[in-house]
Order: structure tokens, then C-alpha cells, then sequence
């Protein structure tokens, strides 16, 4: 298992806030800016209302890049999408806790495969959905905004998420787990900042963070402000 996600204040930049005509090469731009992970959003059209990335377009990418793919399942039978994954090789799948049928099955099906495991949030599903899977959990990604609604401007960070995020981090802890914990949803600089120091593992950065027409000043700025959290 790579040792990147046992680093602190992991950068997972969001693979549809690129430009999905380009991805070849905005991936190259992403490793050699020192980006070692992802953000692969898979969504169904219906959980959300968009499906911007196809399974087909994720297992060509699979095979012109050695980045880590950390997968983000957002559909309302997300059993086949799983399976597809698992099956193109990914280094990180989570899956909605409000469509999965069996939380437990799902998490020992992905963990079956030498794969990370870990149960998704939309932001107003509580904590309490973890209480028997936690100790399975790998990562939980909790969703700052509702998902698929990045497009409208209205749509912003939820006002409950900064304590969401520190009761998860007081659950870990208070169990002793190492499981890591995800955010995503319009990720600012300013919330790598304020969490980055041991509240939050992952971010997944989409184009609050990265300017698709700056890529490289974009990602330059993100490590810089990285390596300021992490001292």
C-alpha cells in the first residue's frame, strides 16, 4: 500500500474541474507538479445531476498514468460502478452511505481487493451512520456542499462543517483508529489552512484551488501553502 496516505494534508486535485477535453496532459502537468493522487468522481446522473466523467474515460486514464486514484462513487446503485473500479485498478474507493444497501458487505467487498475503503457523507447525513463501521473505515469523505451543485454560484459551504469535521476527528480518536478523513466541496486555500494541521488528511481540490487556465502557478501555490501547514 503507498505510504502517501499516511502523509499529512494530502492534495487530491478533482479531476472533473479540469479540462475534460485535455486530461492527458493535465495529468502529466499534475505529477510533475508533484501531485501524487486524483480525485476520480463517478456520478450517475441520478444522486446527482450530472455525469461529467465515464467509466470508459477512467480506465484509459488508468493505463497513461501511475497517479493514485482516489475514487468518489455518487450513485444511487453504486454496486456496478464499484465493481468497474475494483476492476480497472484504483488505490482508494468510497461509496455513499445513503444509496448502499449494506455498508459492511461494501466496505469488505472493496477491502477484498487490497483496495482502501472508506463511506461518503452528503453534508446533512449525521455522524451516527458510521457508529458500527467506523473500525473498517480506511477514509470518510464528507461533503461541504450538496453534491453535484457545484455549478450553482448559490451553493456554498454548509455552516455546520467545521463542527461535523471535528466530532468525526473526536470519534477517530476516541477509538484509537487511523482512519483518515476527506473533505470536499468548493476546498478553499483558507480550509487547507484551518484543518490541514490535523483535523483533515485529504482535500480534494477543484477550481477554488486550481485555475485550469493556470495549472501550474495553481498547484505551485497549493504546495507551497502545503508545506506551510505541515511545517
Amino acid at each position: 500500500m503507498s505510504s502517501l496516505w499516511q502523509e499529512k494534508c494530502v492534495i487530491s486535485p478533482s479531476l472533473i474541474c479540469l479540462d475534460m477535453c485535455n486530461l492527458e496532459s493535465q495529468m502529466q502537468i499534475l505529477k510533475a507538479q508533484g501531485i501524487r493522487a486524483v480525485h476520480v468522481d463517478i456520478l450517475d446522473g441520478y444522486f446527482s445531476p450530472s455525469m461529467p466523467l465515464g467509466l470508459d474515460t477512467v480506465r484509459q486514464l488508468r493505463r497513461k498514468t501511475d497517479l493514485e486514484f482516489d475514487c468518489h462513487v455518487m450513485a444511487k446503485e453504486p454496486d456496478y460502478f464499484v465493481d468497474e473500479l475494483l476492476d480497472i485498478g484504483v488505490q482508494q474507493l468510497v461509496f455513499h452511505a445513503e444509496t448502499a444497501d449494506h455498508l459492511d458487505g461494501m466496505l469488505n467487498r472493496i477491502h477484498a481487493k487490497g483496495v482502501r475503503a472508506g463511506v461518503a457523507l452528503k453534508p446533512g447525513t449525521p455522524l451516527s451512520v458510521l457508529e458500527y463501521v467506523l473500525e473498517k473505515c480506511d477514509t470518510v469523505l464528507l461533503m461541504l456542499i450538496n453534491p453535484g451543485y457545484a455549478f450553482v454560484k448559490a451553493e456554498s459551504q454548509v455552516p455546520y462543517g467545521a463542527r461535523k469535521i471535528r466530532e468525526l476527528r473526536d470519534m477517530i480518536e476516541k477509538r484509537g483508529l487511523d482512519t483518515k478523513i476527506e473533505i470536499d466541496g468548493r476546498i478553499s486555500p483558507d480550509n487547507i489552512r484551518t484543518y490541514g494541521k490535523g483535523d483533515v488528511d485529504i482535500f480534494v481540490t477543484g477550481s477554488t484551488c486550481i485555475k485550469v487556465d493556470d495549472m501550474e502557478n495553481s498547484l505551485r501555490r497549493l504546495a507551497e501553502l502545503r508545506s506551510e501547514v505541515c511545517g
